[in-house]
């Protein structure tokens, strides 16, 4: 497993350098937000411009040297900030955002990455409008029971084979990354990581389902309706069918079936990890590790080795699967994990930091609340940000006592969930499901919209069924 034994060589001397320069946990402290000026931004900012510009305007360079790019980022954060702030809390900030965040992050996307990719749906599948619009349907309710990462890994393989013999398919993969790899896990915890962070916090298995299920219904529902039209469009512009250049087996089968107990596993030791306190935790460098975590992250990885070891090979080669769009998506969120530190403590830090304007938007002259302005921020913030910390970031603002906000303040709660789920369809970086659909859609050889293209297609069609929403719910 290459992603996870070889980092870049600079980076590994830099964190072994600072982990020898950490100071003792009981030492270390947390920067302040206050404290950073909106400077400390810039390397976020340019790590996203990084993914948005260079695939378009150099992109040889980028398909081979994105991990170096992005690397180069991540030391254009830490450098200065270990020279600003001292070579211990800077390595207490790395140890943090690998070991608490990124770490259990990578490993929980590449179960589900490997899981998913051990299972092949076989069938003589053909992409009209009504035939792409169910397997889209059928993958937003999956989503939210076995998270949108492990619903859009089971379901984009058999859409793209449906449609490869179509000359227009890109848009398809589009709105499968709006209906299932973001829409669709807005009901559960299991269903996407904020919803999880809420569940940790207090907030009922259940509750998003039951006030959040009017906005998810009208949301699929005009998206695939949209998307119908789109395609038929489409497809009359195309005359009749091209030939098949992958004919299926006329018989319907699901090959690798040991991976969908696999699925159940990591289900439930998602649930387990937020659910069992055993009260048994390690400090890493100031980081403090719990037994639930580390049972959970070595189970997951067992379950990765088991799932290679299980599963037929000719199962992987019939779904071409290969670990390149998860190296990437490895990679990329390495430094976005690494570089997005400074942009979250500004915000936690509310009105006394640098992001006080985005803070005071969501908050009325009396004081209360604004559901709407909270969808907003918390949507438009996670359409860039990592949308699990920017959840928390509105949680907490808004109080924080899970109990006042499912009952007092649930519309604000209602409003908080929805954006950080929806709006993570409005780029690529939005939701990590989305960056691995783009990769396995042009590892097929489907040429995908660019960063900005993407989000054309997101303004045009995403941005006017919020404010719809936002008219009708959102008060």
């Amino acid at each position: 497993m290459s992603l996870f034994r070889r980092p870049a060589r600079s980076g590994a001397a830099l964190l072994a350098c600072l982990l020898m320069a950490a100071p003792p946990a009981a030492q270390a402290a947390d920067v302040d937000g206050a404290a950073l000026s909106g400077a400390w931004a810039i390397p976020f900012a340019g790590l996203l411009l990084s993914i948005a510009l260079c695939p378009l305007l150099l992109p040889k360079v980028w398909h081979h040297h994105y991990g170096k790019i992005t690397a180069g980022w991540a030391l254009a954060f830490l450098l200065p900030f270990a020279a600003v702030f001292g070579l211990g809390l800077a390595g207490q900030g790395l140890v943090h955002a690998l070991v608490a965040e990124y770490l259990p992050f990578i490993v929980l996307l590449t179960a589900l990455y490997t899981v998913a990719g051990g299972i092949h749906i076989r069938g003589n599948f053909h992409g009209s409008p009504s035939f792409n619009a169910l397997l889209m349907a059928i993958g937003a309710v999956l989503a939210s029971f076995m998270g949108t990462t492990g619903a859009s890994m089971l379901m984009i393989r058999p859409l793209i084979r449906a449609n490869d013999h179509r000359r227009h398919a890109a848009h398809v993969v589009v709105f499968f990354i709006f209906i299932v790899s973001n829409a669709g896990g807005s009901l559960t915890p299991l269903g996407d990581p904020p919803l999880f962070l809420g569940f940790l916090k207090g907030v009922d298995f259940f509750w998003t389902l039951g006030h959040v299920f009017p906005e998810t219904l009208f949301l699929i529902g005009a998206l695939l309706a949209i998307f119908w039209l789109v395609d038929s469009w489409y497809a009359r512009r195309e005359g009749g069918q091209t030939v098949d250049p992958t004919p299926d087996d006329r018989r319907f089968a699901i090959e690798g079936r040991v991976n969908l107990l696999l699925l159940l596993v990591i289900v439930a030791l998602v649930l387990m990890s937020g659910t069992w306190k055993p009260g048994i935790a390690w400090q890493v460098a100031g980081v403090e590790v719990g037994l639930a975590q580390v049972v959970r992250d070595v189970a997951l990885l067992v379950v990765i080795v088991a799932s290679l070891q299980l599963t037929d090979r000719r199962v992987h080669q019939d779904n071409q699967f290969n670990w390149a769009p998860m190296q990437e998506v490895a990679k990329l969120f390495a430094g976005i994990f690494l570089t997005i530190t400074p942009v979250l403590a500004m915000l936690k830090a509310g009105s006394a930091g640098a992001f006080a304007p985005v803070i005071d938007l969501v908050t009325g002259p009396d004081g209360q609340p604004i559901p709407a302005m909270y969808f907003w921020a918390s949507g438009l913030l996670s359409s860039f940000l990592d949308n699990a910390p920017t959840y928390l970031v509105f949680f907490n603002l808004a109080g924080g006592d899970p109990q006042v906000l499912m009952t007092t303040l649930a519309p604000v709660l209602a409003a908080i969930s929805a954006g950080s789920v929806f709006m993570g369809a409005n780029s690529y970086i939005g939701n990590a499901p989305n960056l691995m659909v783009k990769a396995i859609a042009e590892d097929r050889g489907l040429k995908m919209p660019s960063f900005f293209g993407y989000m054309a297609w997101s303004g045009a069609v995403l941005i006017p069924l919020f404010i719809v929403m936002t008219f009708i719910w959102m008060r």
